[in-house]
């Protein structure tokens, strides 16, 4: 399981719309075009550029429990691998307020190779939320 988190200055609503409006997705997503209208069961599509490459990601959404839960799928032709279910990674974010009005966000993937791609996972979601924060505090 890839883990990564991150404490935002901001209260659950305000950190949900940073995790799912567009234009904000695009600005901590590093230009990654989200559509997708988060109901249970709906596709999600992610689009953009990585290292001059163009890129199209897809899943679908599992769980949208606003604004504490967000869970869907994940999967990336730029792994190498087929597009068949077990290509496909789970990535779930939960959000719980603090006491003094900031937000903890927890984010899991799973559906990882070894314990290294797990590592490798965590280091980009932690560096993917720190995106984020800094997207939901200004």
């Amino acid at each position: 399981m890839a883990r990564a988190e991150v404490i935002v200055a901001k209260h659950p609503t305000a950190v949900w719309s940073t995790l799912t409006d567009p234009e904000q997705v695009r600005s901590w997503m590093v230009g990654t075009t989200v559509t997708t209208d988060w109901q249970v069961g709906s596709p999600i599509t992610w689009q953009g550029e990585m290292n001059g490459r163009p890129y199209e990601d897809k899943g679908e959404v599992l769980e949208a429990d606003a604004p504490r839960r967000l869970s869907m799928t994940h999967y990336s032709p730029l792994m190498g691998q087929e597009d068949r279910p077990e290509s496909y990674h789970t990535v779930t974010y939960t959000l719980t307020p603090t006491r003094d009005g900031r937000t903890t966000v927890a984010l899991e993937q799973d559906g990882n190779d070894s314990a290294e791609q797990a590592e490798q996972f965590s280091q980009s979601w932690q560096q993917m939320l720190e995106s984020l924060k800094q997207t939901a505090e200004h």
